[in-house]
């Protein structure tokens, strides 16, 4: 890495020279402008708009338009009279919760490291400001512009990063906003049980940038003349959803099939929206089956009346069972008889 500014990180009355290095790298993949009929780079030239002549990079200094077609001109010189008393030092003004810090506000991150003999206040300051939990604001000027920025503490280095100034933020107007719109509890709740379902630990070297490793095979497939392989198709994206809660529940569903989970009618743990419709169904299944019961209790009782007689009338047809056998020796005598 090379250093992109050196100066010195004022803590009150302590001084701790540094060294500034970008802590982020673009991984894009740059082309060039090329002529499609034999691969000319293509060049651009600084012209005057006025004489039309060229003009060196020596020649140009920085113009502001104050509109009528006026402009101020402002050299290297204007600018370098400019009182800014952190052009060489970061200085560091209170320290803050670093949840107080909206993450909007951050802009470029930078590592410092410790020039010269400053390694032990460095590091002094690295451990003070780990065990405070809190962020260092700081004021620095990178590139002949003062910025606001915090210092906190990654793998054991301090870092810069520097912020936007409150008034660069812009604010939301959009129209949603002065509408009364009400969000029902059970679509809350499903969106809940979704959020929940889709929940995580954040692990950054999980996600990968498909475009990129797909371009470049486009690339390195260009440069050794072979046939590029197509991707295989993802799966369409969803039409916009005319029913919310179908939709919401078809997402949980999706989320914990994607999970490898059984499905939320298959024994696996219950929506918030399903246990109270079961709940539901439940309590009004309730009197019906009470008033089954009640008059089941009339029928269970004549049945029960009814079983010591039926059990008297076997009783009685078993002599007469027994009887019947009986009168067969009278038939073999006839029989005899007629012989």
């Amino acid at each position: 890495m090379r250093a992109i500014w050196k100066g010195a990180v004022s803590f009150g009355l302590v001084s701790i020279g540094v060294k500034v290095y970008s802590a982020t790298e673009e991984k894009d993949i740059r082309f060039h402008q090329v002529h499609r009929e034999d691969g000319g780079r293509i060049r651009y030239k600084r012209t005057c708009s006025v004489c039309g002549e060229e003009v060196t990079y020596d020649d140009i200094a920085k113009g502001y338009d104050i509109g009528g077609g006026e402009m101020v001109i402002l050299t290297d010189s204007d600018f370098a009279d400019l009182p800014l008393s952190t052009s060489h030092a970061i200085d560091v003004l209170e320290f803050v919760p670093a949840e107080q810090v909206d993450p909007i506000l951050y802009n470029k991150a930078y590592f410092l490291e410790p020039e010269g003999s400053a390694t032990k206040p460095y590091v002094l300051l690295r451990d003070a400001l780990s065990d405070s939990e809190r962020v260092a604001i700081v004021k620095v000027a990178l590139r002949q512009r003062e910025q606001l920025a915090t210092l906190r503490v990654r793998e054991g280095v301090l870092l810069l990063n520097t912020m936007l100034w409150p008034d660069e933020i812009r604010r939301p107007d959009f129209g949603f906003l002065d509408e009364d719109l009400k969000v029902r509890p059970p679509e809350l709740a499903m969106a809940s049980s979704l959020i929940d379902s889709m929940a995580g630990e954040f692990e950054p070297d999980a996600f990968t940038d498909d475009y990129r490793a797909a371009l470049q095979e486009v690339i390195d497939a260009k440069v050794e003349g072979r046939e590029v392989v197509q991707p295989e198709e993802e799966e369409a994206a969803p039409a916009a959803a005319v029913d919310l809660m179908a939709a919401l529940k078809a997402s949980v569903e999706r989320a914990r099939a994607a999970r490898g989970e059984a499905p939320s009618g298959g024994g696996a743990e219950p929506t918030p929206i399903s246990s109270a419709r079961s709940a539901k169904k439940a309590a009004k299944k309730a009197p019906a089956r009470k008033a089954a019961e009640k008059k089941a209790e009339p029928a269970k009782k004549t049945a029960a009346k009814k079983a010591p007689a039926k059990k008297a009338a076997e009783k009685k047809a078993e002599p007469a069972k027994k009887t019947a056998p009986k009168k067969t020796p009278a038939k073999k005598t006839a029989a005899k008889k007629s012989a």
